[in-house]
């Protein structure tokens, strides 16, 4: 019975490509040219489609000394050999970000259609008058100590030509764990004085970046630089409907009152069920891996500016609104490593590449 269903399927297959056949016999010549034409025309701009989806991709790779294309990239070859002949343990990946420069400045930049900058600096004579944006050049953001960014600055702060130096290369640090990269020796001599002080303390950071395939030296730096070495209420402990909550990432610290950034932030705390300082660092670092390294985000600089499309968007996912967060994390975390006399660990770092970069970089 076997053998029979096969031939009866073999006998439909047969009559159906007659069928066909005899189809095709009985168009005009002249149809069957115009079908045909059609046809590779639609071939053609498929494979066009094709094409322009693949280039455009974002991509990554590898850094041989050799593979870097100076005109189009001007000025990138020659620091990053000076950096590997300094450190010939590391490692350096391109990564492609298929975005023009000039494109990616003005999506950075404020305007009339953002109720809220993405790129904020503090209200410091510190920085030159033309670092405040055209737009709401006066106007305080945030907890009142906060004024928009002008282009100027943003191009200045994100050109990683102005990175690539032994100063500020941590933005560009891949964060993972790097079994003997990080050592508790190494926290306890940044978090020395600071509420993160402590043996117990130091061994949780490293533990939990392991755990999370993070790097600990990325942790510690980003809960310094989000609580100051005192630390705040959130790190000490703030209550919110009658618990004692803890957020010491400042998740969700967000508003235009020191009152509305504390109960927003407290909220998601509490959501959260962080009511030990334990459970807001675990909370914490699962939320950063998952937020951001998960998608893509995974160096200093990508987590402030959002160039990665791995989500299929960009520019709106970034870790804070502080324009110079990145440059404060990485001298943190080189310090670290210093102390730890770890530096030259085979540590890798992702370097953005952006379409048309202008010959000059850009400048204070």
């Amino acid at each position: 019975m076997g053998t029979n269903k096969f031939e009866k399927i073999n006998i439909l297959i047969n009559n159906l490509i007659k069928n066909i056949k005899y189809v095709i016999k009985s168009i005009p010549i002249g149809t069957k040219i115009l079908l045909a034409i059609i046809l590779i025309i639609i071939i053609v701009l498929v494979s066009i489609s094709i094409i322009i989806k693949t280039e455009n991709r974002q991509k990554y790779e590898i850094y041989s000394g050799a593979n870097l294309d100076e005109n189009k990239y001007p000025g990138y070859k020659e620091l990053i050999d000076n950096l590997l002949a300094s450190h010939p343990n590391w490692t350096f990946t391109l990564f492609y970000t298929r975005l023009d420069w000039n494109e990616v400045i003005a999506n950075e930049g404020h305007s009339d259609s953002r109720t809220n900058p993405l790129n904020l600096i503090p209200d410091s004579s510190e920085y030159p008058e033309d670092w405040r944006c055209e737009i709401d050049k006066d106007k305080r953001f945030d907890n009142g100590t906060w004024l928009c960014t002008s282009n100027k600055a943003i191009s200045y702060i994100m050109d990683p030509r102005n990175i690539l130096n032994e100063d500020n290369i941590f933005q560009f640090a891949e964060l993972k764990y790097t079994e003997g990269a990080q050592t508790v020796e190494g926290i306890k001599s940044l978090t020395e004085d600071s509420f993160l002080e402590g043996d117990s303390i130091a061994e949780a950071l490293i533990q939990a970046g392991k755990n999370a395939n993070l790097d600990p030296y990325f942790i510690t730096s980003r809960l310094i630089q989000e609580q100051g070495r005192s630390g705040t209420v959130l790190s000490r402990g703030y209550e919110y409907n009658g618990i004692t909550v803890y957020n010491p990432f400042n998740i969700n610290a967000t508003g235009n009152s020191r009152e509305e950034i504390l109960q927003n932030a407290a909220m998601y705390a509490y959501e959260q069920g962080w009511d030990s300082m334990e459970k807001a660092l675990t909370g914490g670092v699962d939320f950063v891996k998952t937020g951001y390294i998960d998608v893509g985000q995974n160096t200093l600089y990508l987590q402030k500016f959002d160039v990665v499309n791995q989500d299929g968007e960009l520019y709106s996912h970034q870790y804070m609104q502080n324009l110079l967060a990145s440059r404060s994390e990485a001298s943190n975390m080189k310090a670290i490593y210093e102390a730890s006399n770890t530096l030259d660990s085979k540590l890798n770092f992702i370097i953005p590449l952006y379409e048309n970069m202008p010959e000059e970089v850009s400048g204070y």
